[in-house]
């Protein structure tokens, strides 16, 4: 063996020693993660480069990358070793779908597992599902980079980092900033800005401090940190424990990529290098600027081609061409174009059609600039009265954010109609569970879930959002189903927004038979109990597997509020479930639901609940009070009325602006329309 020889042998053995001494249990250091030791999962993948990507801008997905060695943390009472103190940081970066707009974000985990089968993606990040949030038996410890406000884990923003224990409502969180030592002042941080950032965790375990510190690639670590929370890791954490990270997209979307990440279970974790770390895939360009290059051709040749371009160029136009006005401008990013939205379903082809009513035809697309799946609704306006309000009232509906509301993503207007762009829920929508052979029968755990998260985006719109928003269409056939048969509340083309603390005031009567309060035909006047008394009707329209007004059949059975009062009064209230359960539900969960759907369908607006209190009796967290069936006075604005051959109606009244007195209605301003 020759002298070179000798020395690369040498010089292979050292970097084999050095590479398994700094991926042992106690500490690792990936500055990019060629080779590195670690079990990937979901749409997790390593670049060519050595950059980790966690999701893509496929939605709902999610994606781990753990450490496959298993940390000993020796949280046994029998162990003589104190629980250990440890120390990690890592870089990643976040770049969204659309600007501002993306979702769910990351979490650095420690787990006793690296398998989440039973997680799912959106709001849960990877880690847990409805049932499991929460348990004290996950043994779970997460800090989030979290870029989706959700109220039902009470986030502060849709731009914070938290950590969370066994749950996803975080224990202590902060909006992202940072505080440079030079400066002296806390700085904001934006973290789906596209731009590499520092992440660093420590536990102080002999005084129970967890510290969590952000800042800029580049900056060094400041001395303050975010977070610096008390918490005693013995009572949350098992012996031996995997350390990961995961992210997850939900109804947006982003790239989330992890460049380094260096881990010590021992001391503080060595600092990352950032020369070395990978570089991320170049952003996309919307549009990029001629090229000054000047091409000479003879002047004939010039003018045919100019002529052959025009012609192209006018007709296709003409094809796509859509009504904008100058007052739109602000509204940009919401706009759609028609051309996108045309190529998107295919020219509006019949085989992307999902459904059709008085209201449109609604038409599934993916859209052409980033492979992702819509709904795109088209409504027909032939006056431009009141567009200008309505285009602002989709713009301020795209801002809602809850997991159970279908996301409004923006519109498009051309010609004679306006085009309203959502999210695609790919398991249609709830009616169809449950009045049409198209479907299997739905399982209760299901319904009850689908009753609970339509309450929770009704308590979302009527009391913790910006302003008030009315849904004023609330019915089965508006709520769709997510891929995993989450309930979503759609369709807000007849919503209407106020600001809370004014006078909740409407110039029409708009909704469904069956669903519509009795004191609206009366007054007018939408309010939250309106919807209330349509979430009544919703509910035992999913607990029955009726409708709310049946067109055919047995006197008795022509109203369903009817129906199930009389069971209640004769003591058998069960009977007036679905037949097509077959009697496998929860007989505490039923009999909730169809008393306090007949609660929620009282005549007298004051006797119903609001959303909050519907909310707390379906979380169990609040008992439904003793009511005697016979002091519930239930009556449907159109109770005993049969005739009707459509289901949606709409009924104006003259307009009574600046006032809350009702208007008065004006018997040749009533319109029916069919189902929609």
């Amino acid at each position: 063996m020759d002298a070179s020889t000798r020395a690369l042998l040498l010089l292979t053995i050292l970097f084999s020693i050095h590479f398994c001494l700094a991926q042992d249990e106690n500490q690792f250091i990936y500055n990019g993660f060629h080779g590195a030791n670690l079990h990937l999962d979901g749409v997790a993948k390593i670049h060519p480069n050595g950059l980790l990507q966690l999701t893509n801008i496929s939605r709902q997905q999610m994606g781990h990358a753990f450490y496959k060695i298993p940390v000993s943390f020796n949280t046994s009472s029998s162990s003589s070793i104190p629980f250990p103190s440890f120390s990690t940081n890592f870089v990643f970066a976040m770049v969204p779908e659309l600007p501002d707009t993306g979702g769910n974000g990351i979490a650095f985990t420690i787990s006793p597992f690296m398998a989440f089968e039973h997680a799912v993606p959106s709001q849960y990040l990877g880690l847990f599902n409805i049932s499991t949030n929460g348990l004290p038996t996950n043994h779970v410890l997460a800090i989030e980079l979290d870029t989706i406000q959700n109220p039902e884990f009470e986030d502060i923003d849709n731009n914070h980092v938290g950590i969370d224990v066994n749950s996803l409502k975080s224990v202590q969180s902060a909006t992202a900033t940072y505080f440079p030592t030079e400066e002296g002042k806390n700085i904001r941080l934006k973290l789906l800005n596209g731009d590499p950032m520092q992440l660093w965790i420590d536990y102080d375990a002999a005084h129970k401090i967890l510290n969590v510190t952000i800042a800029p690639v580049r900056s060094t670590k400041p001395n303050r940190p975010l977070l610096s929370t008390p918490i005693d890791l013995s009572q949350v954490l098992l012996e031996n424990m995997y350390i990961g990270l995961s992210a997850a997209t939900g109804a947006f979307s982003s790239d989330h990529y992890v460049l380094g990440w260096s881990f010590n279970r021992t001391g503080p974790a060595q600092s990352l290098e950032t020369s070395k770390l990978p570089l991320l895939p170049p952003h996309k360009k919307s549009s990029q600027k001629p090229s000054n290059i000047i091409i000479i051709s003879p002047i004939a040749a010039i003018f045919v081609l100019i002529m052959v371009i025009g012609a192209v160029y006018f007709r296709r136009r003409k094809k796509y061409e859509e009504l904008r006005e100058d007052w739109e401008t602000e509204y940009g990013p919401q706009r759609f174009s028609y051309k996108n939205l045309y190529i998107a379903t295919k020219g509006f082809k019949g085989t992307e059609l999902l459904g059709a009513g008085g209201f449109g035809k609604v038409y599934r697309g993916t859209l052409p600039t980033s492979d992702v799946q819509v709904a795109v609704k088209r409504v027909s306006h032939d006056s431009k009265q009141g567009m200008k309000e309505f285009v602002a009232e989709i713009a301020s509906m795209r801002r809602l954010r809850h997991r159970n509301l279908v996301q409004l993503l923006g519109y498009c207007r051309r010609k004679g109609e306006l085009l309203l762009v959502y999210d695609y829920m790919p398991s249609g929508s709830l009616d169809k569970f449950l009045f049409s052979n198209e479907k299997p029968t739905l399982s209760w755990f299901h319904r009850f879930q689908v009753l609970k998260g339509v309450a929770s985006a009704l308590l979302y719109l009527h009391e913790e959002w910006e302003q008030v928003v009315l849904h004023r269409d609330v019915k089965a056939s508006n709520v769709l189903l997510d891929a995993d048969l989450n309930g979503r509340l759609g369709d807000f083309g007849l919503a209407r927004l106020y600001d809370h603390g004014t006078c909740l005031q409407t110039t029409h009567v708009v909704g469904t038979v069956g669903y519509l309060a009795p004191e609206l035909t009366k007054t007018g006047k939408a309010t939250t109990r309106t919807d209330v008394f349509a979430f009544g009707a919703f509910m035992l329209e999913v607990a029955c597997g009726k409708r709310p007004i049946v067109l055919q059949g047995l006197p008795e059975d022509l109203i369903l509020v009817d129906m199930v009062m009389e069971c209640w009064r004769s003591g058998a209230i069960l009977d007036a479930s679905d037949p097509k359960l077959e009697g496998n539900y929860s007989a505490e969960e039923m009999e909730l639901v169809l008393k306090l759907g007949l609660l929620c369908s009282q005549s007298i607006p004051a006797m119903r609940p609001n959303m909050r209190q519907v909310m707390q009796y379906l979380d169990g967290s609040a008992s439904l009070p003793e009511i005697q069936a016979d002091r519930i006075v239930c009556t449907s604005a159109f109770t005993g009325s049969n005739d009707y051959e459509a289901s949606d109606l709409v009924i104006s009244f003259s307009s009574s602006f600046g006032k809350c007195s009702a208007p008065s209605l004006s018997s040749n301003e009533s319109i029916l329309h069919k189902g929609r």
